[in-house]
């Protein structure tokens, strides 16, 4: 199966058209699809437009927001619906640890990662997406310090592959963590397969 990750769009609707027109069919945004709920529609229907299965966390800038792409244009937000496609199971969770109008606490953060996990762990392969970065890996290189449950999540449940973004400065950068690929993604987006 072949999908496109992308995260930090933050309203640009130039970059979500020119995205929509070259992803793959499944879709994958790692939050952040606006600023502050601001410039929603134009952002998501590009990719709703040419019939694109779309899965998606919140942001940290995403707050309102979220519940209006699930309704207007009925994508799965895998925080709250976790899916399996072509035996690939997608779960996740969205929002921050430390800054903007959704935050989450790592308590919380892990308990969503840990119900998602419990709804496709029968999955063959297992995608993981968050907006958050892991704790201890590149993508903390001069930045935000990661999350603890993000790093505590990949550890015991050991998906195949763990999306990421919310550090604009590491996109396309990559780490691993035992088995597991963590693939920090952007507005460029990144294509994948497993």
């Amino acid at each position: 199966m072949k999908f496109t990750a992308i995260s930090d769009l933050h309203g640009d609707s130039k970059a979500a058209l020119a995205l929509a027109e070259k992803s793959e069919n499944t879709v994958v945004i790692a939050g952040d699809i606006t600023t502050f709920d601001r410039e929603v529609y134009y952002v998501i229907k590009p990719f709703v437009n040419r019939k694109k299965q779309v899965l998606f966390v919140p942001g940290n800038h995403d707050f309102v927001a979220a519940r209006s792409f699930e309704e207007k244009y009925a994508i799965k937000n895998i925080q709250n619906y976790p899916v399996i496609y072509e035996d690939v199971g997608f779960f996740g969770c969205g929002g921050g640890t430390t800054i903007g109008p959704n935050l989450i606490s790592e308590k919380d953060m892990f308990e969503y990662l840990a119900k998602g996990y419990e709804k496709i762990k029968k999955a063959k392969k297992k995608i993981m997406i968050t907006h958050m970065h892991p704790k201890n890996t590149v993508m903390e290189r001069n930045f935000f310090q990661g999350s603890s449950a993000v790093r505590q999540a990949i550890e015991i449940f050991k998906p195949d592959i763990h999306i990421c973004g919310h550090i604009h400065e590491t996109e396309g950068f990559e780490d691993k963590i035992g088995n597991t690929r963590v693939i920090c993604t952007g507005k460029r987006g990144i294509l994948l397969e497993v």
